[in-house]
């Protein structure tokens, strides 16, 4: 430093305060799962420093927001798993049309045993249920096959309609009259919990209907949108009772305030659910169907109210146009369930090129999707009321 002058050296008062309450992070410890996705436990103490010394303090003293996670993520290594099934069961009939049934489990590719089924729930799942015939039964009158997919409601336990179901009435949309549509609207029985309303309006009472969980669904033909008016509401909101609307394109829910507001559904079904905990309590609704403002849907989608219907695809639009994919709405009563099974398929010349045609089918309540391709057959049940199919190639 020379020529530098060098400077007096001198000794300054320091600050003997001790420094602020910090959070101390130690090493995280070993990964909890030995592969994919675990947690990983640091320790995470409130410590001050004074005087050069490491105190430990009550965890209040430091920030609570700055506090760091006590838990991380880690992974090791990806795991293997994989969907494994069991063999077919027998046909379900010994004559005529009935169901097989395998079992399915999420095996470790590693060790080959199975494990729980969420480590296998991103991966794509075969049918477990499928079609099955014993030949004919001697009584049984031999007709021909229609081309599509049967559509049924049913209930959780039921996978073949009865004889009584089969002699209901039958449509595939409601572009027909809707004097042609079983209305659950005009039934007393039973309250209006699990019901499906299909008029262009009415009323829909589910006060004191002597259900803690009561929902309805109403329905309309595309093109069309429902416009729902609140007339009057008991619900207590402190104790957490609640409504709930539900559409394809919307959803809200509410409890205070809901008398003389509306709710708009943008499309033509809504699913109404209502909860409440106080015998006598809930809302009395007015709805009114208009036509959409606002265009949905695709010329070639079509809408299915149950009981039971056909789908056939493709659709043979006006300017022949075949490039877009077709879709079909199924929208059955609340407590019912929905059984899709293929009873036709032709792919013709071109039926080796499997992966470009699939039937896609999707279970709207939980949104999985299943993917059907080629000429596979297959039965398909829902876990709610309502699905979609889409048609690709």
């Amino acid at each position: 430093c020379h020529p530098v002058p060098k400077p007096e050296s001198r000794m300054e008062v320091c600050d003997l305060s001790p420094c602020p309450p910090r959070w101390k992070v130690t090493q995280a410890g070993p990964c909890s799962s030995s592969c994919g996705l675990g947690l990983a436990v640091q320790l995470v103490t409130c410590v001050q420093i004074h005087q050069g010394k490491e105190t430990l303090l009550e965890e209040h003293l430091c920030p609570a927001a700055e506090k760091p996670l006590t838990s991380v993520p880690c992974v090791i290594r990806m795991c293997s798993y994989e969907w494994s099934f069991s063999e077919w069961t027998e046909c379900s009939t010994s004559c005529g049309n009935g169901i097989q049934t395998r079992q399915d489990f999420c095996l470790n590719l590693l060790t080959r045993k199975h494990v729980n089924p969420i480590f296998c729930r991103h991966f794509p799942k075969a049918i477990v249920v499928r079609g099955c015939s014993a030949g004919p039964c001697p009584e049984q009158v031999v007709g021909t096959g229609s081309h599509g997919a049967e559509l049924h409601t049913v209930t959780p336990a039921t996978y073949l309609t009865t004889a009584a179901t089969a002699k209901e009435a039958r449509y595939k949309d409601l572009d027909l009259p809707l004097s042609a549509v079983p209305q659950e609207e005009t039934k007393t029985s039973g309250g209006v919990c699990g019901k499906l309303f299909l008029n262009a309006t009415g009323i829909i009472n589910m006060m004191g209907v002597g259900s803690r969980d009561c929902t309805v669904a109403i329905g309309r033909p595309l093109r069309e949108e429902i416009t729902v008016s609140i007339l009057e509401s008991s619900l207590n909101c402190s104790a957490g009772e609640v409504v709930l609307f539900s559409g394809r394109m919307m959803w809200r829910t509410g409890c205070r305030k809901l008398t003389l507001s509306l709710i708009n559904s943008r499309t033509n079904t809504l699913i109404v659910k209502q909860r409440v905990l106080l015998p006598g309590n809930g809302v009395i609704l007015q709805y009114n169907s208009r036509t959409a403002t606002k265009k949905y849907y695709q010329d070639c989608d079509k809408q299915l109210f149950g009981p039971q219907g056909e789908i056939i695809n493709p659709v043979q639009l006006p300017d022949q146009r075949q490039e877009v994919v077709c879709r079909t709405f199924i929208n059955v009563a609340p407590r019912h369930r929905i059984a899709i099974r293929a009873l036709y398929i032709d792919l013709g010349n071109e039926s080796n090129q499997t992966h470009f045609n699939y039937i896609l089918v999707r279970d709207v309540s939980t949104m999985k999707t299943m993917v059907f391709h080629g000429k596979q057959q297959f039965f398909w049940q829902s876990t709610g009321s309502q699905a979609e199919i889409e048609f690709h190639e």
